[in-house]
This record gives structure tokens, C-alpha cells and sequence, in this order.
């Protein structure tokens, strides 16, 4: 008899910072965080190296795949870092490299916001 046991997976609950724009007015704390949210990809190389991280395979890459986006290292290092802060990104270090990945569900939350509510 094994004393294996399989355990399901279970997927991160992830809540929405916040209602779609149509469902009604943001409070203050709602429009903080949004407005964190989008400030951060407001700026070119934080959306381009964003977007390097949501698009490569496995959804997570190495910062020395991404960080090929016309600026300097420390630069790089201090966009991520803002990406991180607006809670766009998550990373973790493997040796030397440090790896990161959108949050869960970060793409659609964001989506929902601008999305207008389906008609009931």
C-alpha cells in the first residue's frame, strides 16, 4: 500500500481591485489602486518589457531575456521594480537571475475594469 496522496491543485484566488467603470463610481481607495495600476504601464519600457513577460512562454521570463528594451540595465531593474510596486508583476530569484511573471488573473482584471457589465 503506497502512503502517496494526491492533492488537488488549486488555483490562487485572485479579487479584482476593482468594479467595471459602467457598474458604478469608483470609491477613493478603487481609483488609487487603478490608477496605480495604469500609471505604471503608462510609460513605453514599462509596457514593452510588461508585455515581454505576459507573452513568453510559460508566462514568466528571466530578466535576462527581457531586458533587451533600449535602456540601460539599472534602468530595466527600476522599471520591473515599478511593475512589481503597481502589482502588475510577481518574481522570484533562481541562482544568479530573477524571474518574473504576471500576477493571476492581472490581464483580466484589468480587462474587467474597461469592460463594459453584460446586460442581465
Amino acid at each position: 500500500m503506497s502512503n502517496v496522496a494526491v492533492l488537488p491543485v488549486l488555483e490562487p484566488e485572485v479579487a479584482p481591485c476593482c468594479p467595471p467603470l459602467t457598474e458604478r463610481p469608483l470609491n477613493a481607495e478603487e481609483a488609487e489602486r487603478t490608477a496605480k495600476m495604469f500609471k505604471a504601464l503608462g510609460d513605453p519600457v514599462r509596457l514593452r518589457l510588461f508585455s515581454a513577460v505576459a507573452s513568453h512562454e510559460g508566462g514568466e521570463a528571466c530578466v535576462c531575456d527581457i531586458s533587451d528594451v533600449g535602456v540601460s540595465q539599472p534602468t530595466v531593474s527600476h522599471h520591473l521594480k515599478k511593475l512589481k510596486e503597481a502589482g502588475l508583476l510577481s518574481s522570484e530569484r533562481r541562482g544568479t537571475w530573477v524571474y518574473y511573471r504576471v500576477e493571476p488573473a492581472v490581464l483580466a482584471a484589468m480587462g474587467a475594469i474597461l469592460t463594459k457589465a453584460a446586460a442581465a
